[in-house]
């Protein structure tokens, strides 16, 4: 087969996948509004998706804050002699981008591949197919609960993630860097404002929507036994982390140009 063949195969199997990915969302919409919602399978969901991902999260973040601190401090040092305006370097970076960012890539890795594998399990064990033989459509008791728990709980992890990471920031400016706490914490407290905030803290949602969409999809596309609930796995993890590079170029596009 030629090379354009081959691309035209990829063009044409990428586009089926959206279209099928599409469909899931409106049969989530759907189901939304015309049926019971499964707030126990929810709220277990909303356990594994955020509370279990809260402590690798937070000390992922943690650590990310202590090295822009240390990197900061370095840089301003050799331009301007003294390490200054760490506090809004750090709190910045972790409250519009890293924050955000980093709280979707691991929840993608660890929330997103356990949604992925289970409902990938599910598909090729056939219980997909008993949902059906049941009366009950998978996506009103399988998907809609993990959609739930991940727009709850992926925004909560951001804002665990962004103090995380200024904690982290603090310490090596205050033990590393010799710089005063008040002046750390009166960097953030006076440049800082709400919209800097809610720049990041609106992206979340938009990831938590992704990795919901993502992970979901795969998991019920799964076909091959075993083997293909790895592959599907995989390409859920993979695919979560591009389009979570990729969604906040385009969010922070958007957002700059409305001022937020």
């Amino acid at each position: 087969m030629s090379i354009f063949g081959l691309a035209g195969r990829a063009v044409l199997s990428s586009a089926a996948g959206i279209g099928r990915a599409a469909l899931l969302v409106r049969s989530v919409f759907f189901w939304s509004f015309k049926a019971k919602i499964e707030w126990r399978q929810a709220f277990i969901q909303a356990v594994r998706i955020g509370v279990d991902s809260l402590a690798v999260t937070m000390l992922t973040s943690f650590f990310t804050g202590m090295v822009l601190a240390l990197q900061a401090g370095s840089t301003t040092k050799n331009l301007f002699n003294e390490p200054i305006y760490i506090g809004i370097l750090v709190g910045f970076s972790m409250v519009k981008e890293l924050g955000p960012v980093l709280t979707a890539i691991v929840v993608s890795g660890r929330a997103g591949a356990a949604i992925a594998a289970e409902l990938g399990t599910m598909c090729v064990t056939e219980q997909i197919d008993a949902l059906y033989t049941l009366g009950t459509n998978p996506a009103r008791y399988l998907v809609i609960p993990r959609y739930i728990a991940c727009l709850a709980m992926l925004p909560i992890l951001t804002v665990f993630a962004d103090f995380s990471g200024i904690l982290g920031g603090f310490l090596v400016s205050v033990t590393r860097l010799d710089v005063p706490s008040t002046t750390y914490r009166q960097d953030i407290l006076t440049f800082m404002t709400t919209s800097d905030f809610m720049h990041g803290f609106s992206k979340s949602f938009l990831f938590a929507f992704m990795i919901a969409t993502v992970c979901c999809f795969k998991g019920l596309s799964t076909r091959g036994g075993a083997e293909g609930v790895g592959r599907t796995t995989t390409g859920a993890v993979v695919l979560c982390m591009v389009l979570t590079l990729v969604l906040d170029y385009f969010a922070t596009a958007i957002l700059v140009s409305l001022g937020i």
